[in-house]
């Protein structure tokens, strides 16, 4: 859940943004910029330890490898994919899992990979390092074996933001808001996600400091209930990062995340809340 596009981003955006994507999606800018490497295609391959969407782990505590790419158009369009490998999906229906007993068959539930689609206009419209950005992004979940009743992950969205620039001080915000359910939460179209990342370029060593903080809302109700969604899966998140420019396109970033989930809401048997706090390594490769 992550989009690629940039115009006057630093790399320490990159590292600061690996893993948040759509069932993620922190869905946000990275720093491709195809203009400045000659060609208005880019693209990158990330590997992190953990692969976290809004805070919330999409792989289950475990490595993930991402990767994708975009085409820029001089005009400010865009469009592009981008991917990781996920469990979020199958592995609650293990045996071990916690919605294994909606699996009596034990036929085997196949949901590895998450992919994103995306497509926007970006532009300076107010000032050099003030690109304003809208688009429209599909997290398309490939699944097979979900037991009837299940619902579908797959989510529409559209998001806006407003990137800045302030010296060494770079960032934006956005607002991101669901057309259909939302990651598989039943009644929840209207869910939205505002959001805010600030990166300081520190100038020494390629070193950058990156800080960010959300708002997940999820509408509706339980499938069936009165019972609002929000109780169990709204929360706030957050994250804070170093981040080591290596050049030649190749960024390591170190980080801690968080969030206030309701363990209830995001429960996993096999590692606990889902959303509990940890650390990220990451490395990624640009082109």
């Amino acid at each position: 859940m992550k989009t690629l596009h940039k115009k006057a981003l630093s790399a320490a955006a990159l590292a600061l943004l690996t893993g948040l994507a759509c069932s993620s999606a922190f869905a946000a800018d990275t720093p491709t910029d195809p203009e400045d490497a000659g060609s208005p295609i880019a693209a990158n391959v990330t590997i992190v330890n953990d692969y976290r969407y809004r805070g919330i782990s999409q792989s289950n505590f475990k490595p993930a490898i991402q990767g994708g790419f975009d085409y820029a158009h001089e005009s400010g369009f865009y469009i592009g994919d981008w991917n990781s490998s996920i469990g979020w999906i199958s592995d609650p229906y293990t045996s071990t899992g916690n919605l294994s007993s909606a699996n009596p068959t034990g036929k085997s539930v196949s949901a590895p990979i998450e992919m994103d689609f995306y497509a926007g206009y970006k532009k300076e419209f107010i000032g050099e390092g003030f690109a304003s950005d809208v688009g429209i992004l599909q997290c398309y979940y490939p699944t097979s074996g979900l037991p009837n009743g299940a619902i579908n992950p797959n989510t529409t969205g559209l998001y806006a933001a407003q990137n800045f620039t302030f010296g060494p001080v770079t960032g934006f915000v956005k607002f991101s808001y669901a057309l259909t359910n939302t990651f598989g939460n039943a009644n929840s179209k209207g869910s939205y996600y505002p959001d805010l990342t600030v990166n300081y370029d520190t100038g020494v060593w390629g070193l950058s400091l990156n800080g960010h903080v959300g708002y997940q809302y999820i509408a509706g109700t339980l499938a069936g209930t009165t019972v609002s969604n929000s109780s169990l899966y709204t929360y706030t998140d957050w994250k804070v990062s170093v981040t080591k420019d290596f050049g030649g396109g190749l960024s390591g970033s170190v980080a801690y995340v968080g969030t206030n989930a309701n363990i209830a809401g995001y429960y996993s048997p096999q590692n606990s809340n889902l959303g509990r706090s940890t650390g990220l390594i990451s490395l990624t490769k640009t082109f």
